[in-house]
């Protein structure tokens, strides 16, 4: 504590003055995926530069096919921790602008209700502010005690809201360079406003378009109906034939990779009050696996939807036609060790061992990637857990999303690396949407959070 303690008291006092920084940084309409916007994006990577290289790191942009790259590195004492932290200094659109209050370059802090000040503006969440809280916990360490407390590289890219096109270039190519013993990511947020959490597992995707083909043409069903195959009725038996009357997924072999959550966490997240997912959306009644908790249903269980369908007439009116072909977008969401290629295998001959002699069945393929889990009990998550713990209100959650962070799989497979997930961002922070904010409690307590995790890891 006599490290960290003086760090903290310098984060305290360094508040208005990080304020200020954030909001320069706000300032640059960084927009990647306008065009207009790229020289502004260049600047905000320029920016980041500057503001690095005061507090010590040998920084630079570093040019890529689209908008640049951030790269930094700092020495730390012999034998601790290197480790990685990725942000991305771009942001969306601000499309309706009617609908925004205020400018969303000129950020401001305001009182949204009494007691709770918030910080306005496009990226003040997502993902400047975020970012912004690493460098200024690593801004007050080197002020108190000269240096940092481990070795750190940090990567901020500008092309996340627009698909990440150079990411994984720029990763193969610099690899030696940006490899680390771990990664860390804020791109994610609390579970509310007194409550941090970890997120550590994030759950793959397999994406498959099946199209059953019967006649060669669009049929009478007047004429036709009962002896021609109708593909609309064999694909509504086969997607109807995935699940048992459970929930559970029948397709062979599906469940090969899965673990069961640990105890302890699934009844930490059955505390959780988690009914307004559906209730916010008028349901009510959980249509998943029997037995399993909304929360296990969400964060920690594999999942077989259907995302479309389409056959026949569709139009306005009424038709009376046995299509000639229908089809169907299906998505399989993964977690464990579950295989991508295996399941995408194993739905296919499912189908196809459904199909009728006279019908043929093609498949499209649209995309594929595993699951990511860091181990609940791995030493950089209760280290980090136990240090968020003594920041907040509330004990630090450990928490799993049912969707997916693609840089984190790119950190795993290109570069070898977990990745701690911490971020500071609320429900109502309206990113991506008019309005953004961020909390500025989140903004003030995120820098000490972070100053505390670094201590953690590095003790």
């Amino acid at each position: 504590m006599s490290a960290i303690a003086p760090v903290l008291d310098r984060i305290d006092a360094n508040l208005e003055a990080s304020l200020e920084r954030l909001f320069a940084l706000i300032r640059i309409p960084s927009i990647s995926t306008d065009p207009a916007y790229a020289k502004d994006c260049r600047r905000a990577a320029e920016w980041l530069v500057e503001d690095l290289k005061t507090i010590g790191f040998d920084a630079s942009v570093r040019d890529t096919p689209g908008h640049p790259m951030v790269v930094a590195h700092h020495d730390g004492p012999q034998g601790s921790p290197h480790v990685l932290f990725y942000g991305h200094y771009d942001v969306q659109p601000v499309d309706p602008l009617n609908l925004w209050d205020a400018d969303p370059f000129d950020p401001k802090v305001k009182e949204l209700e009494p007691g709770r000040k918030v910080i306005t503006g496009r990226g003040s969440s997502d993902d400047k502010g975020q970012l912004m809280l690493f460098v200024e916990a690593c801004r007050a360490w080197k002020e108190v005690h000269g240096s940092l407390p481990c070795r750190i590289t940090l990567l901020f890219e500008g092309e996340e809201e627009s698909g990440s096109p150079s990411v994984k270039p720029f990763l193969d190519a610099n690899s030696e360079e940006l490899k680390a013993d771990f990664a860390m990511v804020c791109d994610t947020g609390m579970w509310n406003r007194d409550t941090p959490c970890i997120t550590v597992g994030l759950r793959g995707l397999v994406g498959e378009e099946v199209t059953i083909h019967a006649a060669e043409r669009d049929l009478h069903s007047g004429v036709y109906g009962g002896a021609a195959a109708n593909p609309i009725r064999i694909l509504a038996k086969i997607l109807g034939d995935m699940h048992d009357e459970t929930g559970r997924i029948t397709v062979p072999d599906f469940y090969d990779g899965v673990e069961e959550t640990p105890s302890q966490i699934k009844a930490a997240w059955d505390k959780l009050d988690i009914s307004p997912l559906l209730g916010d959306i008028g349901l009510s009644v959980p249509s998943g696996e029997k037995g399993r908790s909304i929360p296990e249903m969400v964060w920690a269980r594999p999942t077989a939807e259907f995302n479309g369908i389409s056959g026949g007439y569709e139009g306005d009116g009424f038709k009376t036609v046995i299509a000639a072909k229908a089809s169907a977008k299906v998505s399989f969401r993964l977690v464990g060790n579950q295989d991508p290629e295996a399941i995408r295998a194993s739905f296919r001959k499912f189908v196809e061992d459904r199909i009728p002699a006279d019908c043929s069945v093609t498949f499209e393929k649209h995309g594929g990637s595993p699951a990511l889990q860091l181990a609940y009990d791995a030493p950089i998550v209760t280290k980090a857990a136990s240090a968020l713990s003594d920041e907040w209100p509330n004990k630090a959650l450990v928490l799993a999303m049912g969707g997916s962070i693609p840089i984190v799989g790119d950190f795993k497979r290109r570069l070898g690396m977990e990745t701690l997930l911490v971020g500071f961002g609320l429900d109502d922070d309206r990113i991506h949407s008019p309005n953004e904010k961020y909390d500025l409690s989140s903004f003030h307590k995120g820098q000490r959070s972070w100053a505390r995790i670094l201590a953690a890891l590095t003790a």
